[in-house]
């Protein structure tokens, strides 16, 4: 710990923002690929039940497909392990589920264990950092099950079905990297070209840490992709230059063209050959030292630290455990709610709850919003599209692979967008196994959406979650260790390139950590002031040294202009 004090007091509740929460974004640049892929995922084994006559399977299906969501910005080598523990955790989770429904008719022991399903989901999912679309599929897949009705004798069954499908949606997650294998690590280095881009024509804190973020978020994919290709290589030369852009800003860009950065990114988002920047002093295994890292990571020890790094997550101390708390009570509160007022589903009730949870009190207040707005209008796309779904079976099916593939496409631009689409597909899933009134179905989702958003957001407000602000002090340390380590590599002759990139690498990881816990910490309600002062100093310390290595090691020569530069690994 450092000997800077933290400013003693409490940090008063700040108001809450509305509008901005509801401000529609650009879409995501990746916005087509988990929107076609859950499409492609859900509709074999959709049309193979309704061929079979048993679309009152579809959940179970279901329950697999949709794992398809999951993994689309990790390279391929990353992915099929990501998304295979995906598939295993949704089995797990549903078989839980379906256990304690044959089990028990209950409602209050279903609603305690889909509680504490979904406080085990939020965290497992925040600390392995796996999403989007995060721990909400799993609480939506493991609530529906709670309150369906099971037989033991079903239960191999119906879990055989749920592996079947995410056998096919791991297929479908991985299938593109035959025909683009790179494509991950390309996406990734243009995002960090483009923010480079942006900082080195307009240098100030924002651009800066948006930048350090792409920087940092480039390197990781490119460290967790598979062997080193020449299309690699090159991409590893142009997160270089983005580095060397952001770490070495200039007003009006200086010796950093942000043009040619953008040209840059546009090619190497392309499926044409990748930009070949020149090269930086000395070989590239030197100066990248990418190689060593990947195996380092992959060795055994780089393994036992990376369980470590897990279990530190998910340990006592762990920041993540006050909002599993809340989730814990607030989806408890809002499914007994719901049950005391007589609603047939109140599994509605925890997703909804489970929905808002987020890094702290303002990101969840909008969630709120959104979840609550999207909800409302969906129910009216519902009672508009259910005649239409009523028309025949295929008719059902083809109107929830429809609303599918719309949440995902406007979910990036707004989750209240995306909700719109989400909702009426929710409540026709429920068709799959019978014809249900409508005006039930519409009144029970509206108030469960109240409550749910009520008594969640209130649940978070009363659980404080005190160790935001730890977490911004040990990142402030993690910084401190990092800058020293990276002058200490940069100052030393001797020192390898190797050593000094993996240094810099981890400064710049720091850097993201900080502005991640301080705008996290930021949010939050009822604790500890924050020393902001010591932020804004360790921030511009940290981005002096990286500025300080990168003008040692240099960019290398001048570029030519992105037009003649050298190209290689046309896809």
């Amino acid at each position: 710990m450092t000997d800077t004090p933290i400013r003693s007091g409490r940090r008063p509740a700040r108001a809450l923002p509305l509008a901005p929460a509801l401000r529609l974004a650009r879409p995501s640049d990746t916005w087509f690929k988990p929107a076609l892929s859950v499409v492609a995922a859900s509709a074999a084994p959709q049309l193979t039940l309704l061929a079979l006559g048993r679309l009152d399977l579809v959940m179970y299906t279901m329950a697999g497909s949709l794992c398809a969501l999951y993994g689309h910005g990790l390279p391929y080598a990353r992915r099929a392990g990501a998304v295979a523990g995906v598939v295993l955790g949704m089995t797990a989770s549903l078989a839980v589920s379906l256990v304690a429904a044959s089990l028990t008719a209950s409602t209050a022991v279903l609603i305690a264990v889909g509680a504490l399903l979904a406080a085990a989901q939020k965290v497992l999912c925040d600390a392995t950092r796996i999403g989007p679309p995060g721990h909400v599929i799993f609480t939506f897949v493991s609530s529906a099950a709670l309150f369906a009705p099971q037989r033991p004798e079903q239960i191999p069954g119906h879990l055989a079905l749920t592996l079947c499908a995410g056998g096919f949606a791991w297929l479908v997650a991985v299938a593109p990297a035959l025909v683009r294998r790179e494509g991950p690590e390309r996406r990734a280095v243009a995002r960090a070209l483009e923010a480079a881009a942006a900082c080195a024509a307009d240098p100030g804190p924002r651009t800066r840490n948006a930048a350090a973020a792409a920087v940092h978020a480039a390197w990781q994919c490119l460290l967790a992709s598979g062997r080193p290709t020449p299309v690699r290589r090159a991409l590893e030369r142009l997160v270089v230059h983005a580095e060397a852009a952001f770490a070495t800003p200039r007003p009006g860009g200086g010796t950093v063209d942000p043009d040619r950065l953008r040209a840059w990114a546009v090619q190497a988002r392309a499926r044409g050959p990748v930009p070949t920047p020149p090269q930086a002093p000395g070989t590239a295994d030197e100066l990248y030292g990418i190689d060593a890292e990947r195996a380092a990571l992959r060795a055994p020890e780089g393994r036992r630290a990376a369980r470590r790094a897990l279990l530190h997550r998910l340990g006592p101390g762990s920041p993540l455990l006050p909002v599993a708390v809340r989730t814990l009570i607030g989806c408890a509160l809002a499914g007994y709610l719901c049950a005391a007022l007589g609603v047939g589903r109140p599994y509605w009730a925890i997703v909804t709850a489970a929905s808002l949870y987020q890094a702290n009190i303002t990101l969840s207040w909008n969630r709120t919003l959104q979840r609550t707005l999207g909800n409302l209008l969906g129910v009216l796309v519902f009672a508009a599209a259910l005649p239409v779904s009523r028309i025949s079976p295929l008719a059902l099916v083809c109107c929830c692979l429809f609303f599918g593939f719309a949440a995902e496409a406007l979910i990036t631009r707004n989750y209240w967008l995306g909700s719109v689409a989400v909702t009426p597909m929710a409540l026709l899933i429920l068709e799959f196994g019978g014809a249900h009134p409508a005006g039930e179905l519409i009144g029970d989702r509206v108030l469960d959406t109240v409550l749910g958003a009520v008594v969640g957001f209130l649940a978070a407000t009363l659980v404080t979650n005190r160790r935001a602000a730890g977490r911004v002090e040990r990142a402030l340390d993690a910084l401190g260790r990092a800058v020293a380590d990276a002058e200490r590599a940069g100052a030393d002759p001797g020192a390898a390139p190797a050593t000094r990139d993996r240094a810099r690498r981890a400064l710049t990881a720091s850097l993201v950590e900080l502005r991640e816990a301080g705008d996290t910490a930021a949010g939050e309600w009822w604790q500890r002031a924050l020393p902001e002062q010591r932020l804004l100093a360790a921030e511009q310390a940290g981005h002096r040294t990286l500025a300080a290595t990168a003008e040692r090691r240099g960019p290398g020569r001048e570029a030519p202009p992105a037009a003649h530069a050298p190209s290689i690994g046309a896809e």
